[in-house]
């Protein structure tokens, strides 16, 4: 504090000291000082007078702790020496010697100088020469360690006003000095003429800057700030991001952070693109009591929109073009919580063509954005979610007009206990799906007399869309993936189940469940949309459908210990029995249309993937469990199982609008095999492979293979999946791929990874097409990269090379997708990417509405 006088306490200890000169402690003196807000006195400071009580205030103390004290009456100083230690409003001096000068309120510390601030920061230098409130003054030698492990070094630091130190020929750092060599250049720093941390507003200034790497200068810039240690959001620019393509140019977007408020800021991103112009994008993100929510807007003027394929294939013909979203999350209360995800753009094109992210995509390949609302409640035992859904197509062999709007979607579970001597445990669920289209989603069902040549009917509007459709629309040679109009379904379903363990340690489950279902269909009209409706006999209006069942599941696990370790083996049962299932043509099939058999859906009460299906008949599946955990720490795990259907109508030897169940191994009365193996050999690495087998000739329907390793500093895995043709499902050709990918440690802080993915059904596909022919081979690169990273406290530096591989949309000649990924990221100070595709075609494409 300015203008303070030092008061001692105790006076009897000021005259003893003024007596001896010289005072020692072995084991430490303590000397206790007060600061009050009264004028300076020549002589010794007298006690104020008292003030009234409600104006009294509790001084700020002093504390200091010496091995020697030393006073000197004819300099008016007192010197501690020896382990000294000043505390005071919540900073620690510590040095080998401190000299107070009472004359002129000054102190000075030598040795092993060290000040910690109250917010961590220890800043520490060969000598201190401070005000008696530490508020002013100088230190040489400055080394300053911050919270966050960042630091500063000068020669010669000032200190004023208390929050406000100015470094002359200072750097600046986020790295570790070297243990083995301290003097030796960190990885990177800052070496500025001149560096400014203003406390008050928590930011650090630099002038005439030098970025130098191992000591190296490698950029000058005048002028920059940063936001100390303390601050999580501060205004100011951000990490650019650089732009270089054919179609857009070179170019260069820096944001700027805008803090508002503590709980709402705004992003603005102004890009220029040499080809295209201006880019603009902005984003308010809103933090409130009870939730948050974001707003991300983009656009463009283009100055070429010509770079671009026309329609349909791009959006060539388009002067603007941009994006708006929005989305959300707030809590109603401890149990209820609503939210949206809301996405638009001008064209389908514009996310990918300008790199714009957004929360609704579905995957990385821009295939399409989802937008929602959504309500959820959730308590211990009970669960609710409704949502509403738009699907936005993203590439140019998707139909808007055949995507579907879901309004609503809405899903209920609830647990409880059964009552009295019934016990166990009762489940409600419910279901609610409506949703419409414009128009009917068709898919070709390829056959020999086609020789396959074209498994996507292609149809070119003059709305500037592509659609597939079907040659011939019946049953055997079409599958209607969507309706035209609007299907709804009501799904309400109670099940009950027990499990009890008999006096030999047979596991008994019985079961039962009862679910009744209404469904409501309206059918768009127009000849595109009738089509179906003859071929496939989905019938308008409401058709209902009850489905009760009663079942029990089996097991009887034996435990075996042996000298290598414990093993457990159960064999496993469970019969079910229900009516046929009803109405599977009259009804459209939405939500089932995925069927996937496998160890983990043998003993499903129901198979299919949905509401929409409803497995029926009686049916019987069987199998063993095998666990076995090893002395040396090896595991393993098996299972083999097979369902029978005994009596009433197979559910999925009746086939509805996508033959749900055609070629899924559970059409037949005999069920193909189902099995898992897992092996641990040792804690380095493991295989697992599970599969479906023919149940006549054992052949495998559908297998996967993944093994993984890990012996530092290598690690590597292999992936393998193989399934046969489901031609009834449109898969007219067997699906293979391989994929491995590896890595290396090299060093403590440099790493290296690859990966490649091997696509071994492609020759099938190419040698079934009309023309030309391919010579493809049987090992075909679907897609590589190679990459290469460095990663210490201080610096993430990553670059990698990625390659990919396309049809046109004819699939007579594969293009390829290259780039390079680059990313620098200098802790505290920010980052900076920078991906250069090293061919257009490849990036974009026709697919991405890109000039071939």
């Amino acid at each position: 504090m300015r203008g303070a006088r030092v008061e001692w306490v105790t006076e009897r200890m000021i005259s003893h000291t003024r007596r001896m000169g010289h005072l020692a402690a072995g084991t430490g003196l303590v000397l206790v000082l007060a600061l009050t807000h009264a004028h300076a006195q020549a002589r010794a400071p007298q006690r104020p007078k008292p003030a009234p009580a409600a104006a009294q205030a509790t001084p700020e103390r002093m504390l200091i702790e010496a091995k020697q004290l030393v006073y000197n009456n004819d300099k008016n100083t007192v010197e501690a020496v020896g382990d000294v230690q000043i505390f005071y409003q919540g900073r620690t001096l510590e040095a080998d010697r401190v000299t107070y000068n009472r004359a002129t309120k000054r102190v000075s510390a030598e040795g092993n100088a060290r000040l910690t601030e109250a917010n961590g920061q220890v800043v520490t230098g060969s000598r201190f020469e401070l005000t008696d409130d530490f508020r002013d003054g100088f230190i040489e030698t400055l080394r300053t360690e911050n919270p966050d492990r960042s630091r500063f070094a000068a020669p010669r630091a000032e200190r004023s006003g208390g929050d406000t130190v100015t470094l002359q020929t200072g750097t600046y750092t986020a790295c570790e000095p070297c243990k083995d060599n301290p003097e030796k250049p960190p990885l990177w720093q800052v070496r500025s003429q001149r560096i400014i941390h203003n406390g008050e507003e928590k930011t650090i200034y630099f002038e005439g800057s030098t970025l130098e790497l191992a000591g190296v200068p490698i950029a000058y810039v005048p002028y920059f700030w940063a936001p100390d240690s303390t601050v999580q959001r501060k205004t100011g620019f951000l990490a650019p991001t650089v732009y270089s393509s054919t179609q857009l140019g070179v170019g260069m977007g820096v944001p700027f952070f805008w803090n508002l408020a503590p709980n709402y800021d705004l992003t603005l991103t102004p890009t220029v693109l040499s080809r295209q112009g201006f880019l603009g994008v902005g984003e308010w993100r809103h933090r409130l009591v009870n939730g948050s929510y974001t707003i991300r807007a983009a656009g463009i003027f283009q100055s070429d929109p010509g770079a671009y394929a026309a329609a349909p294939l791009g959006a060539g013909d388009r002067r603007f073009r941009g994006s708006l979203e929005t989305f959300g999350t707030f809590d109603i209360n401890d149990k209820w919580r609503f939210g949206w995800d809301i996405s638009g753009s001008t064209d389908r094109y514009f996310y990918r063509n300008y790199r714009i992210q957004t929360e609704g995509l579905t995957s990385t390949f821009f295939r399409e954005v989802t937008s929602s609302v959504y309500l959820n409640g959730q308590t211990s035992n009970a669960w609710f979610d409704a949502r509403a859904y738009h699907f936005r197509t993203l590439n140019y062999i998707d139909w808007q007009k055949q995507q579907p709007i879901v309004h609503p979607v809405l899903d209920y579970n609830k647990r409880m206990e059964g009552p009295g001597l019934l016990g166990g445990e009762i489940t409600v669920d419910a279901n609610i799906t409506s949703l419409s289209r414009e128009q009917s989603a068709y898919q070709t069902i390829p056959t020999a007399a086609r020789n396959f040549a074209n498994t996507n009917y292609l149809v070119n509007t003059p709305t500037a869309s592509y659609y597939e459709a079907c040659f011939v629309y019946n049953k055997s040679e079409c599958l209607l993936r969507g309706v035209g109009g609007t299907a709804s379904r009501a799904s309400i379903g109670v099940s009950w189940r027990r499990q009890m363990i008999d006096p030999i340690g047979q596991v008994w489950t019985p079961f039962a469940s009862v679910r009744a279902d209404a469904f409501y269909t309206s059918l768009n009209g127009g000849s595109f949309n009738n089509s179906f409706q003859n071929a496939f006999g989905i019938q308008e209006g409401t058709t209902t459908r009850i489905m009760p069942a009663i079942g029990m599941s089996y097991a009887y696990p034996f435990v075996l210990t042996s000298a290598s370790g414990n093993h457990v083996i159960s064999p496993v049962a469970q019969i079910i029995a229900r009516p046929n299932e009803t109405n599977i043509a009259r009804t459209p099939n939405e939500d089932s249309q995925s069927l996937v058999f496998d160890d983990t859906t043998l003993f499903q009460w129901n198979r299919f993937s949905g509401y929409d299906r409803n497995e029926g008949g009686i049916r019987m599946s069987y199998g063993v469990n095998y666990a076995g955990t090893f002395n040396n720490g090896a595991y393993a795990n098996a299972m083999f199982g097979q369902s029978y259907h005994l009596a009433g109508r197979n559910s999925f030897a009746i086939q509805d609008s996508v033959n749900a169940g055609a070629n899924t191994g559970l059409e037949t009365r005999q069920s193909d095999y189902v099995a898992r193996v897992q092996l641990a050999p040792t804690p380095f690495g493991s295989i697992t492979a599970k599969g479906r087998f023919d149940e006549r000739t054992f052949t495998a329907r559908a297998l996967e293979i993944t093994a993984r390793a890990n012996f530092e500093p290598a690690w590597a895995s292999v992936t393998y999946a193989r399934y046969e043709a489901q031609p009834e499902r449109a898969q007219p050709f067997r699906r293979e791929g391989l994929g491995i990918n590896a890595g290396i440690k090299l060093g403590q802080f440099w790493s290296a990874r690859g990966g490649v993915l091997y696509d071994l059904d492609k020759y099938l596909t190419d040698r079934a097409l009309a023309a030309p022919k391919l010579d493809t081979p049987r090992f075909t690169l679907a897609s590589a990269s190679v990459g290469t990273r460095y990663e210490d406290e201080c610096t993430i530096f990553d670059v990698s090379y990625f390659t990919s591989f396309r049809d046109t949309s004819e699939g007579t000649r594969a293009r390829t997708n290259q780039g390079v990924l680059f990313r620098l990221e200098l802790r505290t100070l920010g980052g900076v990417g920078f991906r250069q595709s090293l061919k257009d075609e490849g990036y974009g494409g026709v697919a991405d509405g890109i000039k071939n």
